[in-house]
């Protein structure tokens, strides 16, 4: 079927509702191969000027009287995401288990995708890997043993309304809980999207005291909820006033709007964001398909204005828990200029056991990345411990003893090394 025909054809019939979730026995998906523009030595030139040949195809289907200067219009995405299932049944040939989790509802996240996102998902394939990350599933609403709310105890860690202050010396700075595109193994699913967490003045106030007021914070984290859905103008004012704290050394900020609507990196935002050096952004990816033409273009304005951009992924099942997948994202991601920082175990928030893998699958996945890539694509594999542990690194086996004076290692390809490393004289036996 050619990608045109693929968006056009009929929805499927609905499925009436179960009391139990569906079997998760359903095969696995055939993995799709790289979109055209992401083969091949010329990706970089491509990238620049190359439109995202699915998002043509579906604009052509779907929105073909909107004009191109609204379609990459940051606010015209926002004002038209997809929250609803008469509307997600319009591009999407729903599974079971999908109409049954949109007619049930009763997870704690809401539904949102922008039309720029959409395009991008299978039409046909409910195991696509982006449409696994936004179209809820009925197994949402079943909880598994361990899994919690708030497994992070980010609200016990919240001295003011949120601002979460777990490491010493760094704060997390929830700005708002509104994301143009929900992903559905958020950590904060409790509070994103429900009107909870508003950038309000005054709650922003009483957080930016609070940071004054504490001098051994050095660094501070915006979050949310995505603080690129502000305004320009709300933006600059928080950074400035931020900027303005002498102790605090640096900020960052965490967003998916380059995979999810790049066309909200503007060059105006750009230039703006680079008077607040040093700024430093974490980039939300989960697949390679996220890395099209037109977040190559968001992520280049990023680059270009000096901002250092690092790369955060959720491992989850079925979406990238296999070794040709990351590899094939970590590369991609380079070649944007984005450093793979962490890759992290997926949560246990409520009803996420479906996205949840082993840890023996990330720490084969780092394995097979080790030694068979550059370091700069390898990212960390932690888990973020329940309970507010913070994070804890996770490594492959690759101290295997002592023989001697000897450390012995092993290397990616299996085989053992020895490295000189005697003890401390005060460690060794005497004669």
């Amino acid at each position: 079927m050619d990608l045109l025909t693929s968006f056009t054809t009929e929805t499927g019939q609905s499925v009436p509702a179960s009391e139990e979730p569906p079997s998760s026995d359903e095969p696995r998906r055939k993995r799709r191969p790289p979109p055209s523009f992401l083969q091949g030595p010329s990706f970089l030139a491509r990238s620049q000027s190359r439109p995202n040949p699915r998002t043509l195809a579906f604009r052509k289907t779907f929105y073909p009287d909107v004009p191109a200067a609204d379609w990459n219009d940051w606010r015209w995405q926002s004002r038209h995401r997809i929250t609803r299932l008469a509307q997600i049944e319009r591009y999407l040939v729903l599974s079971p288990a999908e109409r049954e989790a949109l007619v049930r509802g009763g997870s704690m996240l809401p539904t949102g995708v922008t039309p720029y996102y959409m395009s991008l998902l299978s039409r046909e394939d409910p195991a696509d890997p982006l449409r696994r990350t936004v179209v809820p599933v009925v197994d949402e609403l079943f909880p598994s043993p361990g899994e919690a709310d708030d497994p992070l105890g980010e609200d016990s860690h919240m001295p003011v309304p949120g601002l979460v202050h777990r490491y010493p010396d760094r704060v997390l700075f929830l700005v708002l809980d509104f994301c143009s595109t929900y992903c559905r193994y958020c950590t904060r699913s409790r509070v994103v999207g429900h009107g909870e967490i508003a950038p309000n003045e005054a709650r922003l106030e009483t957080a930016i005291d609070y940071i004054r007021e504490h001098p051994e914070i050095r660094d501070v984290l915006l979050s949310g909820g995505d603080p690129l859905a502000l305004s320009d103008e709300r933006l600059e004012w928080l950074l400035g006033r931020l900027r303005a704290i002498p102790h605090v050394e640096f900020l960052r900020l965490g967003t998916k709007m380059p995979a999810v609507l790049p066309q909200r990196v503007t060059p105006a935002l750009a230039k703006r964001l680079r008077r607040f050096h040093p700024f430093w952004m974490s980039l939300h990816f989960m697949h390679p398909d996220e890395c099209t033409p037109e977040c190559f273009r968001a992520c280049a304005r990023l680059a270009d204005a000096g901002i250092p951009l690092g790369a955060q992924i959720v491992l989850a099942r079925g979406i990238n828990d296999d070794a040709e997948t990351m590899k094939s994202l970590v590369h991609r991601l380079l070649m944007m200029r984005v450093r793979p920082y962490y890759l992290y175990q997926c949560d246990p928030i409520t009803g996420s056991a479906h996205f949840r893998t082993s840890v023996a699958k990330g720490l084969e996945i780092v394995k097979a990345l080790r030694g068979h890539t550059t370091g700069y694509a390898v990212p960390v594999y932690v888990i973020d411990a329940p309970g507010g542990g913070g994070k804890v690194p996770l490594f492959p086996d690759s101290v295997v003893g002592r023989d001697g004076d000897d450390l012995l290692l092993r290397n990616y390809e299996g085989e053992i090394f020895r490295y000189p490393d005697p003890p401390p004289a005060a460690a060794r036996p005497s004669n």
